[in-house]
């Protein structure tokens, strides 16, 4: 017969503070700031459009070599109202994107990462966010 023996005080103790502490690590990085509150060079790079209880529309506008300092994002859907060329860099690396008008994507979220325009156009895009209920 198997036996399953009760948590000690310590272990009951260490488990707690591991999971505080992995919450904890978790929580500093959502200290980022979100794509509203980030700019570029301490000048705002977005504006809000709207926002309402289960969403929020942010236009963000990139002239070449503005970029938009690391952030993160909640999910959303992101459409080009101009293209143009950026470098991106987040966990995954740096790499330089095409972005064609008219283009759209869908994200579950982003923990971070930057954008800076490389190209020879102003790139500007909409990102629509859901927000929690």
């Amino acid at each position: 017969m198997l036996a399953i023996k009760p948590y000690s005080s310590f272990t009951f103790t260490l488990s707690i503070l591991l999971l505080l502490t992995s919450h904890h690590a978790f929580a500093n990085n959502k200290k980022l700031p979100d794509p509203f509150e980030a700019g570029w060079k301490g000048s705002k790079v977005c504006e809000k459009l709207s926002e309402t209880k289960t969403n929020r529309i942010l236009r963000c506008t990139f002239p070449p070599g503005v970029g938009h300092e690391r952030h993160y994002h909640v999910a959303h859907f992101g459409y080009a109202l101009s293209g143009g060329t950026v470098r991106i860099t987040d966990h995954k690396g740096t790499r330089e994107v095409s972005l064609s008008t008219g283009s759209s994507y869908t994200s579950n979220g982003v923990e971070w990462h930057q954008i800076e325009n490389v190209g020879e156009t102003t790139v500007t895009y909409l990102i629509i966010e859901n927000k929690p209920n």
